[in-house]
């Protein structure tokens, strides 16, 4: 017996030496991959995984979107998305700031004048840009935002801007409301700004910065991350295995890739200009800036008869343009009866038994901060995360409401993000059962303008993908797409966050999302449209309009 019990535990002091020298083994190789290498993982048309290596000590600088593995269709659809957003800049060499476009010398013209028109007819405006010597352009390319409005009825459209390429302009607005309606015409950045913010997206991408803690013990350190870094030193890999997402720090020099804590915005790159590009960029001069109507700037518009408007309704199309407009402070869909949910209780009977998932940036975070305010049934759960950040969670247990907010993965640019919460929509989408009282809405932009565009394709292609997934296991979910808004601008907001870099982002959102079964609010047109001052985050009567079309998808009126 005795000898048995001996042999077992020779046995066991064999193994536990065993187990040791292999653990040691391994830790070893990890730690040397952690330092000496770099794995770039994709996911090629077939959908199989293709990695490669790279070492950490002699390598080019990297940009993931420049190594992307795509299939004939995805690589045309992208050609074809760059062709259609290539903004028509003549390349007529350095331009001196006085021969800029200057708001206040141009002017515009109301061509098919006439003592009234009927609701629902064409209004035509030239305008015509001049320098600040007052002399006519002979190029285009600037960024104007267009729109009619009339200030007593609460009422506004926007209008769509076509360059001659030539210094003329013509804007085109259907006039949707009877009475007087009013035409403003604004210059957001003159051509000479739209080359220096076109170097910027193609040169300067790291312009936004990211950090990450790293942390084991006592011993932390900080390192700055990014889709893209620049120089040879040694990097932690944090491509997204499933969705092919490349995000990468800097590697810490005493700790490894694995002790990563969390994730925040490092800042912004200053002194990106120079003197005589800064001039293209003054708040009162040439950022957001009106032109003014050399002669009246105003319609009266009557309306049609019954027969006639009924007629206009049906003949309105898949690309109604606009797709909406204000009156009484209350967006019009064209295209659709939108309800309105003034009473909390409208809005609990309409998400009774659901479970809502938003997911994306701090704008469709509003979307939960109204209805947690709004209506008192929904409690929010204090999930202890960081204000502003989340995850959160709101419950309404007595009509079983389930709402969800979490923020799209990186890059983000928010104050702190615990790295197990940096989760892309992709994945969370394809975790997701579905069915008839399921509903997802998503706003995935304003993190994105400061990237090449193809960082913000494959981004919407991931997205794309899981949402046809999705709908394809569950037809009968409702899934909802914000698109992105306008905001104030000034000189160093214009740099990041210019309504041009957004315009190009919500372009390639509705292009790409176009026919595959998804809602879309029109969060661009309802910002544009309205009186109020452009902001990121607008005020909550448009916040409500956009809540209303929302909810409208989930509960549309019974026809």
């Amino acid at each position: 017996m005795w000898i048995s019990f001996f042999k077992l535990r020779l046995f066991c002091c064999l193994l536990a030496v065993l187990m040791v020298v292999v653990l040691v083994i391994n830790v070893t190789q990890v730690e040397y991959l952690d330092h000496e290498t770099v794995s770039a993982t994709f996911i090629d048309s077939s959908g199989q995984f293709v990695s490669s290596q790279v070492t950490g000590i002699s390598r080019n600088p990297y940009c993931g979107y420049e190594h992307q593995t795509l299939s004939s269709r995805e690589r045309m659809e992208e050609d074809s998305l760059l062709a259609a957003l290539q903004w028509q800049v003549p390349d007529v060499g350095p331009v001196p700031f006085l021969k800029s476009t200057d708001p206040s010398s141009s002017y515009f013209v109301i061509l098919n004048s006439a003592a009234f028109f009927k609701v629902g007819s064409q209004l035509e405006v030239l305008v015509h840009v001049q320098d600040f010597q007052r002399m006519p352009k002979k190029y285009g390319g600037d960024y104007l935002q267009a729109r009619i409005h009339s200030p007593k009825l609460q009422a506004g459209a926007v209008g769509r801007v076509v360059d001659y390429q030539n210094g003329f302009y013509k804007v085109f607005f259907t006039l949707l409301w009877p009475g007087k309606v009013k035409v403003s015409i604004s210059l957001v950045h003159p051509t000479e700004g739209i080359r220096v913010l076109q170097h910027l997206q193609e040169e300067k991408p790291h312009r936004v910065y990211f950090k990450s803690l790293f942390r084991s013990g006592r011993i932390s350190e900080t390192t700055e991350c990014n889709v893209c870094l620049p120089g040879s030193l040694p990097l932690c890999n944090f491509t997204d295995l499933y969705t092919g997402e490349p995000w990468f720090c800097f590697k810490p020099k005493k700790l490894p890739c694995s002790s990563r804590i969390n994730h925040f915005k490092g800042g912004y790159l200053k002194g990106l200009l120079t003197a005589a590009e800064n001039a293209f960029f003054q708040s009162g001069v040439n950022i957001k800036m009106p032109i003014n109507s050399s002669g009246p700037d105003w319609v009266t518009v009557i309306p049609r008869r019954i027969k006639e408007t009924n007629n206009l309704e049906l003949s309105q199309g898949s690309g109604t343009f606009p797709s909406g407009y204000y009156y009484k402070d209350q967006w019009r869909p064209r295209k659709f009866k939108m309800r309105q949910f003034n009473d909390p209780d409208n809005i609990t009977e309409c998400l009774q038994r659901k479970v809502v998932y938003l997911f994306g940036d701090s704008t469709i975070r509003q979307w939960f901060e109204y209805l947690t305010t709004f209506v008192p049934d929904l409690v929010e759960f204090n999930l202890g995360s960081p204000k502003n950040v989340g995850p959160f969670l709101a419950v309404d247990q007595k009509h079983n409401i389930l709402l969800k907010y979490r923020c799209h993965g990186p890059p983000i640019r928010f104050t702190t993000v615990f790295s197990n919460e940096l989760h892309y929509v992709a994945n969370e989408l394809n975790g997701i059962v579905g069915g008839k009282n399921t509903v997802v809405a998503i706003a995935v932009w304003s993190h994105f303008s400061t990237f090449p565009l193809e960082v913000y394709i494959r981004r919407l292609r991931n997205i794309r993908r899981a949402v046809v997934q999705l709908l394809d296991r569950s037809p009968k979910t409702v899934v909802v797409i914000r698109t992105a808004n306008a905001q104030e601008l000034g000189p160093e907001v214009s740099l990041f966050n210019s309504d041009w870099y957004n315009f190009q982002l919500d372009t390639i959102l509705r292009k790409m999302f176009s026919g595959v079964g998804v809602y879309l609010v029109d969060a661009w047109e309802m910002t544009l449209a309205h009186y109020l001052p452009h902001k990121l985050h607008p005020d909550e009567v448009i916040v409500k309009n956009q809540l209303d079309m929302f909810l409208s998808f989930v509960c549309p009126l019974e026809t």
